[in-house]
């Protein structure tokens, strides 16, 4: 199978697996289950997780996922953001819904979804990605909300899914760059409300861990597990509650935390809302084409 196979498998599985998320009745559940669900279905049709299923609640814009046996359950009330990530080989397909079972908050998810058709509807190769900032800070303005303006779309590329350039979701002035043919990209607008303050700050839960060096430590046990990590992961993101099936909580904890300390490991942060408000997220994977654009999540 070639790379773009790869991709496209990957995007189909985690375009199924978005919808299959869309659909369900999370309402009542908890963090735990609906996570460990999602990555499921990823492995039922062939893939992998590229990152632990993100399910970040109400101003948490990204970046939560569950700990193992997460107690928080979803209520009615609730705006759940669920983003989905699958590889192929490292090839990484990445795409996000919003779900909430309060209609008052369907205006929002419609203009996150507007904003990402007209993203993509502008995104071919040599498209400036300030222009595409541009319309989807138009689209949500122009409905009354406010775009994240310190979150962005990205570059993709093996085993990376922060490949080094961003899609801005709002205008910006200054460096930019143009899409290239058969490079791949994550477009993902975020809104909150007309009264939200439109940027997000990094909150105190970590959840979300990444390696980020394979320097030895000179303890054994440190190294063993950080052979561990790089062989069950690579780059990719992972979650505690996927290391519990091999090693204690407890143990794996204190692993990680030496680790983050020594610099090896990273920890993700939640990103929060400034202004504590409603946010909500739509993404999908595309790969430019000379004359068109290929959405391998659609």
């Amino acid at each position: 199978m070639d790379i773009f196979e790869n991709y496209v498998k990957a995007g189909k599985i985690a375009s199924e697996v978005r919808e299959y998320a869309r659909t369900q009745d999370h309402a009542g559940r908890t963090l735990s289950d609906i996570c460990n669900d999602i990555e499921q279905e990823i492995f039922k049709k062939g893939g992998e997780p590229a990152f632990p299923v993100n399910v970040s609640l109400n101003d948490i814009a990204a970046h939560y996922t569950a700990v193992p046996n997460d107690p928080i359950t979803v209520k009615n009330s609730d705006v759940l953001k669920i983003d989905v990530g699958v590889h192929i080989d490292g090839y990484i397909a990445d795409t996000a819904v919003t779900v909430s079972y309060d209609a008052k908050y369907q205006n929002l998810i419609d203009i996150a979804q507007k904003a990402l058709d007209e993203a993509i509807s502008i995104a071919r190769s040599n498209t400036r990605v300030s222009d595409i900032g541009r319309i989807i800070e138009k689209t949500i303005t122009k409905y009354g909300c406010k775009p994240i303006q310190n979150l962005s779309g990205h570059s993709l590329e093996r085993y990376t899914i922060h490949a080094g350039k961003s899609i801005p979701n709002i205008w910006t002035i200054g460096h930019s760059f143009n899409l290239s043919v058969n490079n791949v990209y994550a477009i993902e607008p975020f809104v909150t409300t007309k009264d939200g303050q439109g940027i997000v700050y990094e909150g105190r839960v970590r959840n979300i861990y990444g390696l980020a060096s394979r320097k030895r430590t000179k303890d054994q046990k440190l190294d063993e597990f950080l052979e561990y990590l790089w062989n069950k992961f690579k780059t990719l993101p992972f979650a505690l509650r996927w290391i519990v099936k091999e090693y204690e909580e407890k143990e794996a904890l204190l692993f990680l935390e030496t680790l983050i300390k020594k610099k090896n490991v990273h920890a993700y942060p939640i990103l929060v809302e400034g202004a504590n408000r409603i946010v909500v997220q739509a993404e999908h994977t595309i790969i430019p084409q000379e004359s068109n654009t290929i959405t391998i999540t659609k």
